[in-house]
């Protein structure tokens, strides 16, 4: 049975960091599939921070840029979102997500923001100002 486990959540100042882990039992990260940090705040729609794999690399969403850094593991099977000069927009629910597929187009290999198989149960990010 797959489990994700996350951790590394809780309630920091502006400007604060946390780094939230994501560790797997039951599953093994594989290079043909992608791996990814989800969010969702109270009232909006899901939405993925970042993603990793070792073909495609690492993505974010535009807002988190230069600020969080997605990091993988393998030895640990553990999956990391280093998160710095957190500001109040970042307070969510943060859900790690894998078995995603890995998808190739225009030459580059892409990791899409849909369609991951397993998750976690997430870990609370609140940020205050």
């Amino acid at each position: 049975q797959v489990q994700l486990e996350e951790s590394g959540g809780g309630a920091v100042q502006a400007g604060g960091s946390l780094r939230l882990s994501c560790r797997a039992s039951g599953y093994t990260y594989g290079t043909n599939r992608c791996m990814a940090w989800f969010r969702q705040a109270p009232g909006k729609e899901r939405e993925a921070v970042a993603t990793i794999n070792r073909l495609a690399g690492t993505n974010y969403t535009d807002s988190v840029k230069g600020r969080f850094t997605v990091s993988l593991d393998n030895r640990k099977n553990t999956l990391y979102l280093q998160m710095n000069s957190l500001e109040p927009e970042d307070t969510a629910m943060y859900y790690c997500a894998a078995d995603g597929p890995l998808r190739f187009r225009g030459g580059d290999y892409f990791c899409p923001n849909t369609d991951y198989g397993n998750w976690g149960r997430g870990t609370q990010v609140s940020v205050s100002s």
